[in-house]
């Protein structure tokens, strides 16, 4: 794929981590200082009412300083460095990665068309999918994430949008994107995907033939666990129907969450890494635990989705599951209450390591999931791997204990 067009000439030959440095800033402009200043604002004012006048009818353009809600230099600065990270043509911000999910939704719902949705989505992905748009009267197909081209199968003539997950929230399938994308551009659908796990610097949806590529901000651009974001990022073709439908949602975020986010974007490249290579480490040691009856994580040689995650990625995030031999709910509570380092709660891609119980059987009926024992998600933070490990061995003794 061709750079986008706001791309400055010298930074195309670039590599990721170089241009998340200075992607979506210019000193030059702003009198040399390093970051873009946090612009509060609402009421926009104009000299004249033909300014007045114009600018109302120029507000869909990338840019143009019409009111608080529509953008601001640095809603603006934020989305071009979410634009040149993802390899789009331009993004549009959201409040939150459900906003973000939400929004890309609606952009394409009308009364009677279908889409086709990932059985492994995010689970308030599915509850609005089975709840605001069915009532709409969008008609909703979920399916196996591992179907690859045979979703050409699933198409019908009111198909409108194929929205991808990968890997799946939970669960974490690999999808071939390529596949999919390749299907539904052929039949002249629409495809987009829930990039979140790869933060956009792993994975490039749009070079492998995808229309829209979203992510919840709110977990590693931001990276610090105390922000909400969504964004959006689209091929040209797209682009405009996105950003309208966000200005009709009211789709903003205020100036100071988006300055985290774009600073947390400064250093997502190191933090990414450091989160990969614990995550890889933790994995490898899971898989060793007699408590243990599968790693979910396509960063290893053995998971079901490695070729193609090899195939498609650069790098694996600090996210998995972790499938335990039989265990009561009992002992699960027993193991998870008595963690010292890895915290209980929602959310994930801080520098906080996690773990919480998933019900993954709860969100699945394309192919639903079946397995013997408890299903954990783990997301592994910047802690030392050593410590990690010691709590996990504390928490396998009160599960063990527990039985």
């Amino acid at each position: 794929m061709t750079s986008p067009p706001h791309l400055p000439k010298d930074r195309e030959g670039n590599r990721p981590e170089t241009r998340l440095i200075h992607a979506g800033r210019n000193p030059r402009e702003q009198q040399g200082m390093i970051n873009p200043p946090v612009w509060h604002a609402s009421t926009v004012l104009f000299p004249t009412m033909a300014d007045l006048e114009a600018s109302a009818s120029r507000r869909m353009n990338k840019g143009q300083i019409n009111y608080g809600r529509v953008g601001t230099p640095t809603s603006y600065a934020f989305e071009d460095a979410v634009a040149e990270l993802e390899g789009g043509y331009r993004s549009v911000v959201a409040s939150s990665g459900l906003a973000a999910v939400t929004t890309t939704l609606m952009a394409y719902a009308e009364k009677g068309v279908h889409f086709l949705i990932a059985d492994s989505v995010y689970g308030p992905t599915r509850v609005y999918c089975d709840t605001v748009l069915q009532r709409l009267g969008i008609e909703i197909t979920y399916y196996d994430p591992l179907i690859g081209s045979g979703i050409k199968t699933l198409i019908k003539p009111n198909t409108r949008l194929i929205y991808m997950e990968s890997p799946g929230s939970l669960t974490f399938e690999v999808q071939d994107v390529s596949a999919i994308a390749a299907v539904a551009r052929a039949a002249g659908i629409v495809s987009a995907i829930d990039n979140t796990w790869s933060a956009g610097l792993f994975f490039k949806p749009l070079d492998h033939g995808v229309d829209i590529s979203l992510q919840a901000g709110t977990k590693y651009l931001v990276g610090h666990a105390d922000a909400m974001m969504g964004v959006i990022t689209s091929t040209e073709a797209e682009y405009k129907r996105l950003r309208t439908m966000a200005y009709l949602l009211g789709q903003c975020a205020g100036p100071d969450d988006i300055y985290l986010a774009l600073r947390g974007m400064r250093t997502l490249a190191i933090r990414l890494h450091h989160h990969q290579e614990s995550a890889l480490t933790m994995a490898r040691w899971l898989q060793k635990r007699p408590e243990v009856a599968q790693v979910l994580h396509p960063g290893l040689p053995e998971d079901p989705g490695h070729d193609l995650w090899k195939r498609d990625f650069t790098g694996s995030s600090g996210l998995f599951g972790v499938i335990l031999k039989p265990a009561s709910s009992r002992a699960v509570a027993a193991m998870l209450d008595g963690m010292s380092l890895f915290g209980m709660g929602f959310s994930w891609g801080g520098f906080e390591s996690l773990i919480i119980p998933a019900h993954a059987e709860n969100y699945r009926t394309a192919k639903p999931w079946k397995v013997e024992g408890p299903l954990i998600r783990l997301h592994i933070g910047l802690e030392a791997v050593e410590d990690l490990m010691a709590d996990l061995e504390s928490g396998f003794d009160r599960l063990k204990a527990a039985a």
